[in-house]
């Protein structure tokens, strides 16, 4: 793997160096562009509006906003020289339980490897202690031009950096939370039919989507209908028939 950032995780006196290394590789299926009159496909040009004209990817830079509207140009040695000093050092801000930490905060996973002499052992320590205590370690380090909250946990003996969304980025779900009472009954069948339905493997779990696509472009190749799955239909019936119906049927695919 190619490493992404380097440099060190600062907890306390304790400086660790590490590397980081993306720890997720998404599959997406990818649609192009087209010219709905023709089918063609459709390009993207970098074009200069005080120039009027189409410019090379080597002429293009990158430029921040001013209050009023003035563009300053930024070379990447501008940005090399910010004054973060997350830039190179995750420094552990505290510890705190795993379970504190709100999942719908959780953005991109790294793993975390030591780099260079003398990293293994405290590497090796840091993450047996936080195995051991369920604790996970919140910092703040500079990563792909942004800095980011990030919670540093460990994961079959090696240690994940997870960035986390700033709480400014979190939505309020408004009103959507439900004001329908229910009762002690639907409580007990719904928490049965949970314990039922517990377990699932991961390895059998498919993104159809990609087969979907494939077999709807080989329809329009070739000008056959496609085939639809049936759809379902949700009948109306009692809350309490519904959940008694489906713990049976949970029960009975276990047996």
């Amino acid at each position: 793997m190619r490493a992404i950032w380097s440099g060190l995780i600062q907890v306390g006196i304790v400086a660790l160096p590490v590397q980081l290394y993306a720890a997720t590789e998404e599959h997406p299926v990818r649609l192009h562009e087209i010219h709905t009159a023709d089918g063609s496909r459709v390009e993207h040009r970098r074009f200069c509006r005080a120039e009027g004209r189409e410019i090379s990817y080597e002429e293009v830079g990158r430029g921040a906003a001013t209050g009023d509207g003035i563009v300053v140009p930024l070379t990447e040695e501008d940005l090399a020289c910010l004054p973060l000093p997350t830039k190179r050092v995750i420094e552990i801000l505290g510890f705190v339980c795993a379970e504190d930490v709100d999942p719908i905060t959780y953005a991109k996973p790294y793993f975390a490897g030591p780099h260079g002499p003398g990293a293994e052992r405290p590497y090796a320590l840091l993450v047996e202690a936080l195995a051991r205590t369920g604790m996970v370690g919140v910092a703040k380090l500079a990563i792909r031009s942004r800095e980011r909250l990030a919670v540093l946990r460990p994961r079959h003996g090696v240690l994940i950096v997870q960035t986390l969304l700033w709480a400014d980025e979190l939505r309020e779900p408004a009103d959507l939370a439900p004001s329908a009472p229910v009762t002690e009954r639907e409580l007990e069948l719904a928490e049965v039919l949970i314990r039922e339905l517990t377990g699932i493997d991961k390895h059998e779990l498919h993104d159809e989507y990609g087969h979907a696509l494939e077999q709807l472009v080989a329809a329009k190749v070739s000008g056959a209908e496609l085939a639809q799955p049936p759809a379902k239909e949700l009948p109306a019936v009692d809350l309490m028939t519904a959940l008694e119906a489906s713990v049976r049927a949970a029960k009975a695919a276990r047996s």
